[in-house]
This record gives C-alpha cells, sequence and structure tokens, in this order.
C-alpha cells in the first residue's frame, strides 16, 4: 500500500485530524495524542494492512508501523495541525503517571536522531583514536570533536523546541531561552563568579552559578513555565502593539524565573539524579541494569520505555556516561534477536524460518518490534528466554560496571558507543555481556521453542484444494490462493518495495502480470476497492484477508488506466473478473506493475507458503495458508 494512502487511512481510524493534537514517531511507531481516544477505531486498525499492532500506553495511542514509520508519520503531519491547542479536558482523564510519560516521550523522542549522531560521531572518533589512525592534537580530530559536542552542548535549544511543541508554545523564543542558558557571556559570568565569589544578579534578585550546556531538566522546566505566562501576556498585551509587547513580556518573565529559580531548580534535581546513580553503581551497581535487562520487552510491548531512555541521557550529560539505561537495553535487545534466531533454527516452518530471521537480525541491530510482535509474542516462550537473558546480561554489565559514552539504538551497530574512558575496557565489557545475553536466551528458546500443531490431515499435499478447506480437526482451516492473474511468479523479497519486501503488510507472493484481467483469488467478499482502483482486498469465508495490490505507486495515477470490474461488498468467486488493467500504459507512465498478492491477516496462520513457481495461469494455486 502506498504511504500516503496508508497515513490517510490511519488518519481516518484514528478520529480524523480533528481529534489528533499530538503526533510523533520513534522506531516503528506513531505515537498520537488523541483528544478522545474513543473515537479511534482500534479493531478496524489492527486489521488495516500496514499496521503491525496498536498499544494504549502512557497517554498515547500508539499505532505500531515498523521501519517504514516515517514514510507512514510524513503525509499524517502534513494534514495535522500538530501546534494546535490540545485542550484541557482530555487530559484531565489521564493519570498524572500517563500524563508525564506521555510529555517526557513527547519531548525526547523528536531529538533523539541528534543525540544519536552525536554519540556515533564520538564512537567513530575514538575508534579512529585507538587505531591511532589520526592525532589528537590534529586539526581532524578536533573538527569531529566539535561537530559530535554540538549536539550535547546545545541540547537544551533542540530540547526547548520540542519541549514549545508539547506544551503548545512558540518554539522560537522557547529556544531563545535555550540560548540564555548557553550564551557565552553568561558562561563566563559565571566562570568569574565562581573564581571571585562575587554573585551574579538580575536587578536584586541572585542568579545561581551553574552551567546549562548538555543540560535537560532545567530547559524543560523554563518552557513548560513560559507556555503559561505566553497566553497571559497575549491577554494583556494592546491588540495595537502586541506584535511587540506579547514575546518581550513573554521573554523577559520567563527568561527572569528561568534563570533565577527554575533553571538552579533544574540543574540541582538533575545534580540529584546524578548522584542517585552514582550511589547505585557504587553499592548495588548490578540490581537496576538486570531489572531493567529482564523488563525492557514488557515496556517495548506498552510503548514506554521511551520513558526512560531520558534517564540515561541525562546520566551522560552529567556524568559523562550511563551505566543503567543503555547497558541493560543492549542486553535485551541482543536476547531479543537471540530468541528470534533460536526459532529460526529449531522451526521446520520455511516462513517461520524467514520471518524469524530477519526479525533477529534487525532485533540484534537494535530494532526490537518485528522480532517482538512477529515471533516472541507469538509463540510465548521465546520471549521468556529473551527477559531472562537480557536480565542475565545485564546483571553482568552492572556488577562490571559497563560505561555507555554514546547512546543510540542499543545493539551491534552501536557498539562503538562503548568507547571512551579507559580505551577500550567498556567496549570488551559491553561485548562480553552482549555474548551472555546471546547465548543465554539463544540456549533457553532453543529448548523450550515447539513448532505449533500442523494440519494432519491425511489429504495429498500436492493436490490443489479448494480456495478454502476446513480440516478434520476442529479450528483447523487450510487456505488455498489462486492466481488472479497470468504471468511470472516473483517470491516477495524480490519486489522493490520494503513494504512488501519485508513482509510488513504480511506473507504471500508476488506476479508479474502477463495479462490485462484480473480476478478474484479466492470464494468471499470484496472488502474494499480502493479509490484510485489500483489494489483491492478481499476475505473469504475463514476470516482470511487478501490484499492484490496491481503495481507499486500506481496509486499517483489516481485511477487511469483501472477499471474496477465490482464494489465494496460484492461477493465473488476465485476467477471473478475483478479488474482490468492497461498494463502497457502503466508501463508507459513509468510504473512498475508488479502485483504483490499478500494474506493481511499473516500472524492467524502457522504456515504460509508459496506453492508454485514460474509461470502461472489464471486459477493456479500459488499460496497456502493453515492454522
Amino acid at each position: 500500500m502506498n504511504y500516503q494512502e496508508l497515513g490517510m487511512k490511519i488518519l481516518d481510524l484514528v478520529g480524523g485530524k480533528g481529534n489528533v493534537t499530538g503526533l510523533t514517531h520513534c522506531a516503528t511507531r506513531l505515537r498520537f495524542n488523541l483528544k478522545d481516544e474513543g473515537k479511534a477505531k482500534t479493531e478496524e486498525l489492527k486489521r488495516t494492512p500496514g499496521v503491525l499492532g496498536v498499544a494504549q500506553s502512557g497517554g498515547q495511542y500508539q499505532v505500531i508501523i515498523g521501519n517504514d514509520v516515517n514514510h507512514v508519520y510524513k503525509p499524517i503531519a502534513g494534514v495535522c495541525d500538530l501546534n494546535q491547542d490540545k485542550g484541557g479536558a482530555p487530559e484531565e482523564k489521564k493519570s498524572l503517571g500517563a500524563r508525564l510519560i506521555d510529555t517526557i516521550t513527547g519531548i525526547f523522542t523528536p531529538v533523539l536522531p541528534a543525540i544519536t549522531a552525536a554519540g556515533m560521531l564520538k564512537a567513530v572518533l575514538s575508534l579512529l583514536v585507538a587505531f591511532k589512525l589520526i592525532d589528537t592534537t590534529g586539526s581532524t580530530y578536533q573538527v569531529i570533536n566539535f561537530m559530535a559536542d554540538a549536539a550535547f552542548y546545545f541540547l537544551p535549544v533542540l530540547l526547548a523546541n520540542s519541549a514549545a511543541k508539547k506544551f503548545g508554545c512558540n518554539p522560537y523564543l522557547a529556544m531563545m531561552l535555550g540560548g540564555i542558558f548557553l550564551h557565552p557571556n553568561f558562561v563566563n559570568m559565571v566562570t568569574a563568579s565562581k573564581e571571585t565569589g562575587e554573585a551574579i544578579h538580575l536587578f536584586f534578585l541572585p542568579i545561581y552559578n551553574a552551567s546549562y550546556s548538555s543540560s535537560v531538566i532545567p530547559i524543560i522546566l523554563s518552557v513548560w513555565f513560559m507556555s503559561y505566562v505566553e497566553p497571559i501576556a497575549d491577554r494583556i498585551s494592546p491588540k495595537a502593539i502586541k506584535f511587540f509587547t506579547k514575546p518581550l513580556i513573554t521573554i523577559l518573565v520567563a527568561g527572569t524565573v528561568a534563570l533565577c529559580a527554575l533553571g538552579p531548580v533544574g540543574y540541582i534535581i538533575a545534580s540529584w539524579i546524578a548522584a542517585g546513580v552514582n550511589a547505585l553503581d557504587t553499592y548495588v551497581s548490578w540490581l537496576v541494569p538486570m531489572i531493567l535487562g529482564g523488563v525492557f520487552p514488557l515496556l517495548v510491548m506498552t510503548g514506554t520505555h521511551y520513558g526512560i531512555i531520558p534517564i540515561g541521557i541525562n546520566n551522560r550529560m552529567t556524568t559523562g556516561f550511563d551505566t543503567i539505561v543503555y547497558p541493560a537495553n543492549l542486553a535485551s535487545n541482543i536476547a531479543q534477536g537471540a530468541a528470534a534466531f533460536a526459532v529460526a533454527f529449531k522451526t521446520k516452518s520455511q516462513e517461520v524460518k524467514q520471518v524469524a530471521s530477519s526479525a533477529a537480525i534487525t532485533a540484534v541491530c537494535g530494532i526490537t518490534e518485528p522480532a517482538l510482535y512477529g515471533v516472541n509474542m507469538r509463540f510465548k516462550t521465546p520471549l521468556v528466554s529473551a527477559c531472562v537473558g537480557g536480565a542475565v546480561g545485564g546483571l553482568f554489565m552492572g556488577i562490571f560496571h559497563v560505561r555507555n559514552y554514546g547512546g543510540g539504538s542499543p545493539g551491534l551497530m552501536t557498539l562503538p558507543g562503548y568507547i571512551g574512558g579507559d580505551g577500550l575496557n567498556d567496549l570488551m565489557l559491553a561485548c562480553i555481556g552482549a555474548a551472555i545475553a546471546f547465548v543465554i536466551t539463544f540456549v533457553l528458546s532453543f529448548i523450550l521453542y515447539k513448532d505449533e500443531a500442523e494440519d494432519t490431515r491425511p489429504a495429498a499435499a500436492g493436490t490443489d484444494a479448494a480456495p478454502e478447506t476446513k480440516s478434520e480437526h476442529a479450528g483447523n482451516v487450510t487456505v488455498t490462493v489462486q492466481a488472479p492473474v497470468s504471468g511470472t511468479m516473483v517470491p516477495l523479497s524480490e519486489v522493490n518495495d520494503p513494504t512488501f519486501a519485508q513482509e510488513i503488510l504480511g506473507k504471500g507472493t508476488a506476479i508479474l502480470p502477463s495479462e490485462e484481467l484480473f480476478c478474484a483469488p479466492v470464494d468471499g467478499k470484496v472488502q474494499m476497492v480502493f479509490d484510485t482502483k489500483h489494489a483491492i482486498s478481499f476475505e473469504d469465508e475463514a476470516g482470511t484477508e487478501i490484499l492484490m495490490h496491481v503495481g507499486l505507486d500506481t496509486v499517483n495515477l489516481q485511477g487511469e488506466h483501472f477499471e474496477a470490474l465490482v464494489k465494496a461488498g460484492d461477493q465473488v468467486k476465485a476467477g471473478t473478473p475483478v479488474l482490468k488493467v492497461d498494463l502497457e500504459a502503466v508501463k508507459a507512465a513509468g510504473y512498475d506493475v508488479i502485483t504483490p498478492i499478500v494474506i493481511t491477516n499473516s500472524l492467524d496462520f502457522g504456515n504460509i507458503i508459496s506453492v508454485n513457481q514460474g509461470e502461472v495461469k489464471t486459477g493456479d494455486s500459488i499460496v497456502k495458508a493453515s492454522r
């Protein structure tokens, strides 16, 4: 499905743009703030091709997309007014904890790419120095170093922008507050005050001697306060000169309170957190990483893991490294990948093997949702194994005080983030901890995992079945999908669209059509005919949902060269003509006409396989699914 089309479908099912008060995205999820979550059609969303799942947690309505989430986010953000007033009523229905997690997530998620880039630059720099490829006194080192430091040093400005959007105030005035904290003159005044002991005053108000570069809490508190000052300044400013007086009053009041009160309070709170981390690191360094290593998959399931990441960021900003959140998350992510790898090695199902191996690679590289939702939660025992292995890996990380200096999405790709301090010592310990998590999880998952019960009907496997045949065993169903058009069968993995190639929409196959008439692939009902006529979805009597998508990006043709022969709700038999396409005209317009046929509710089936290859004719069996 086209990203624009999927985005608009999701927006409609969450209640339309009028129901959206905020939207961000992380690595795999759209994170909505909705005025009324009751308006969202959750069950229909879960059945929508392209949506992996839905979670409601932390005051957010989360739609799980997968690795292509950014492409789906853009069209939604383009039509939503994300700076509109969020309104008070819906917020009152949320608990304090839910609102806190929602706020933290909304502020930190947008700046994570900058922090990740900075951390990885630091890691690359450490590698270059460790292998004596550059000298620390040379200009190359200095340039890369200040490039990496930029995101950390100016973090208050980055956070000011995202905090302003979260709190509903002017982002440019908020960034000005961040600039006030970081202005060279203020930094020099603080340095001189510490040396001479002479206090800094704004009129008669004392200013605390604190440095706010790389700080987190002071700017968030200050922008939160500014969000209350700005509406007051708007009300009291005369209309004729409001353009001048509103920003003047806002920044003068908010800036003064930030320097004299909220900045120092935030600085002290951050220092307390750092002191608490140091105490844990000194006396029970093993405890928190072990717990987090075990429960991180559960946090990911609820979407609340982004509420914990800021603790790790604050640790790095105040102490230079993190020994709690990121090392534990590394062990957990590696464990999730190991659990999926074990399933891939043990399963006899080729389809499960393919999904598990692909998801496992993604997980050990730092993105665990495909493994979590596609494999580990589905089979249960791999999830339990991942929790155990992650906990043991986290325990090792804690005992040896493994330090993360860089951040990023914890996995093999971000291991260089453990270079720093005592050379490569933390990197070696992180690798050992990750290996422990992997081995323990893999062994446990391999022992505990069992394939789902296969369909044991005595029917010959090589014979074509009816489009839908119930077995003699209650609850077991075998479905056969027929070729909707003559042509050449192509594996989904070779389709030049990651949504299909990575089986995000479901498992199936693809056909390079040689005829212009497309037919129904099963007996059942036409579920949907897209307005642009390029795709039709079907549902058979067993509940199998099948999408036939003619061409790639052909939604852009707006229905030109396509003629729908059926409408939504029509009952069809396998082989019934449903669509006529001028293939040559579509090709001439520059579009690939390859046609994926996928089972969009693939997770409902234990086994889905392609039963043909090469040239096929309309009506030939191409896919079989059993449950």
